[in-house]
């Protein structure tokens, strides 16, 4: 088998510019959250849930390092994505996210 054969293609970490983000992920079934509980637990389970979603999307889009998320760039992906602009706070905990994550 020639040498060539065996050269892997390129992939997120190798490619020269980042790959786009390839949106034709159907979103998963959402399921109503149990009921009862405070409503500052909901609003803080949302957001995590949100800020999942966009550390995901930056890393997908090449984005490895919190300081090279800034609020604008989150911003822009959520707006990508489909996403409402998240606040200040679900920003710094995108960041805190992709922080521990490594």
């Amino acid at each position: 088998m020639p040498a060539a054969a065996l050269k892997p293609l390129p992939t997120q970490s190798t490619v020269q510019h980042p790959v786009l983000l390839d949106l034709p992920y159907a979103p998963v079934e959402k399921r109503p959250l149990p009921p009862g509980r405070p409503r500052e637990w909901y609003i803080t389970h949302n957001r995590r849930l949100k800020a999942m979603r966009l550390a995901i999307a930056l890393l997908d889009s090449g984005v490895y390092v919190p300081n090279q998320a800034r609020n604008e760039k989150i911003r822009s992906t959520a707006e990508t994505i489909g996403v409402h602009p998240p606040s200040d706070t679900t920003c710094h905990m995108v960041r805190a996210l992709m922080r521990y994550a490594r």
